[in-house]
C-alpha cells in the first residue's frame, strides 16, 4: 500500500456575465471569424465589480466539497493558483480560508499564471504524502479581464474569469490500478519573461498594469514544451500515450490543443476543450474543464487523466491522476 493524494470532488464556478464573440465586437475592432479562426474562442465570462478572484475560489470550492461529502472544517491545506489576486496581500488563500469557516490549517496563495493549478496541485500531492495534512482544496481562480487592455484586440479577445477546484485526500492505495496522482512533471525557463508578461508590479511600477503577450511565439513554445512534458510525465509513472482515456489541457488557444494532441498522436476525441466556451482563464482553467468532464460523466472514476499546462514565465507542468 502506498500514500496517495486521490481527487474525491471537483467543483467550479463562473462569473454572472457571459459575453460573445459579437458582443466584443461592438466594442473592441474585431470580429467573431477573425477569433473562432485564430483561437476556436465563442464565449467568455467577465466578473461584475462585486465579483472576485476569492468569491469565485470559494463558489468553486464549496461545489467540490459537496461533490466530496466532506465538511469544509476537515479541509487542513488551501492552495490557490491565481495571477489575479483579491490584494497583494494576505494571500486570496486564506479570504477563502474564512469564508469556509475552515481557519486553523495551512492556507497559501501560487503564482505560476496558467500553470499555476499543476504547480498547487504538485506542492499539495507531496505535502500530503508527507503527512502534514489529510485533506486539502487546490484552486485556480482568475479574474484576468482586470488586467486586460481593452485597445489590444490581439489579447484582451483571448481571456475570460472564472475558477475551478478541487478536494484532494490523502489515501492508501494498492493493487495495478491505484488512484490518486502517480506523477508530476513541472518546469519553468524565466529566459522568455518578454514573451507573455504584465508590464506593472509593486516593486517596479507601483502599478497593476496590463497584460502584453507575443503569441506567436508563445504558440512555437507551448506546442513543443507541452509535448515534451507529456512524454516525460507518461514515461515517470510508467504509461503509454495509449494508456491515457483524458487529456484535461489548459484552455489557451484551439490550435494550441489540436497540435499537442497531433504531436503526440492522441485522438482529439480524448482531449477536454472547453475554450470556446469559457476562453482562457488561467489557472482557473484545467480545473475549470476537469470538473466539467466530470459532471456531464465523461470522465469516471478509475479513468487515468493527464493534466496538462503552459503559461508565462515561461511555467509548465503536467500530471497523470487516476480518478
Amino acid at each position: 500500500m502506498t500514500r496517495r493524494s486521490v481527487i474525491i470532488g471537483t467543483g467550479s464556478a463562473l462569473p454572472r456575465q457571459a459575453v460573445s464573440n459579437q458582443e466584443l465586437a461592438a466594442r473592441v475592432d474585431t470580429s467573431d471569424e477573425w477569433i473562432v479562426e485564430r483561437t476556436g474562442i465563442r464565449n467568455r465570462h467577465i466578473a461584475a465589480p462585486d465579483e472576485t478572484t476569492s468569491s469565485l475560489a470559494t463558489a468553486a470550492a464549496l461545489k467540490a466539497i459537496e461533490a466530496a461529502g466532506i465538511e469544509a472544517s476537515s479541509i487542513g491545506l488551501i492552495i490557490l493558483a491565481t495571477a489575479t489576486p483579491d490584494q497583494t496581500f494576505p494571500a486570496t488563500a486564506t479570504i477563502v480560508q474564512d469564508k469556509l469557516g475552515c481557519r486553523g490549517g495551512i492556507a497559501f496563495d501560487v503564482a505560476a499564471v496558467c500553470s499555476g493549478f499543476l504547480y498547487a496541485l504538485g506542492v499539495a500531492d507531496s505535502m500530503l504524502r508527507s503527512g502534514m495534512a489529510q485533506r486539502a482544496l487546490v484552486i485556480g481562480s482568475e479574474t484576468f479581464s482586470r488586467i486586460l487592455d481593452w485597445e489590444d484586440r490581439a489579447t484582451c479577445v483571448l481571456f475570460g474569469d472564472g475558477a475551478g477546484a478541487v478536494v484532494v485526500e490523502a489515501q492508501e492505495q494498492g493493487g495495478d490500478k491505484p488512484r490518486g496522482i502517480l506523477a508530476t512533471q513541472l518546469h519553468a525557463d524565466g529566459a522568455h519573461n518578454e514573451l507573455l508578461y504584465v508590464d506593472g508590479g509593486p516593486s517596479t511600477t507601483g502599478t497593476v498594469g496590463k497584460l502584453r503577450m507575443k503569441g506567436r511565439e508563445v504558440f512555437r513554445h507551448a506546442v513543443v514544451n507541452l509535448s515534451e512534458v507529456l512524454k516525460e510525465v507518461l514515461e515517470d509513472a510508467g504509461l503509454e500515450t495509449t494508456d491515457i482515456d483524458w487529456l484535461v489541457p489548459h484552455q489557451a488557444n484551439a490550435r494550441i490543443l489540436e497540435a499537442t494532441a497531433k504531436k503526440l498522436g492522441l485522438s482529439s476525441e480524448k482531449v477536454v476543450m472547453t475554450v470556446g466556451q469559457h476562453a482562457n482563464t488561467s489557472a482557473a482553467s484545467v480545473p475549470l474543464a476537469l470538473d466539467q468532464a466530470v459532471r456531464d460523466g465523461r470522465i469516471r472514476e478509475g479513468d487515468l487523466v493527464v493534466l496538462e499546462a503552459m503559461g508565462g514565465g515561461f511555467a509548465w507542468g503536467a500530471s497523470v491522476v487516476r480518478m
